[in-house]
């Protein structure tokens, strides 16, 4: 006994996050970022450029 009181809790939260639209400025995100455009030229395939260590780390060649 005793979870009630923290089960309503977080179905409180989860129902504000849920059912609230929450605003978010992109134009101050994209300043703090420091990109020059909102889509950026990063694409998901700039990232497997081999950037990971994890070769290294294991000592193994994928």
């Amino acid at each position: 006994m005793g979870r009630g009181r923290a089960k309503a809790k977080q179905q409180k939260v989860a129902r504000e996050l849920k059912y609230n639209t929450h605003f978010t400025d992109l134009d101050a995100l994209q300043r703090e970022l420091g990109t020059s455009s909102p889509g950026g030229d990063h694409t998901a395939r700039d990232a497997d450029v081999d950037d990971d260590d994890y070769d290294e780390w294991t000592g193994t060649d994928r």
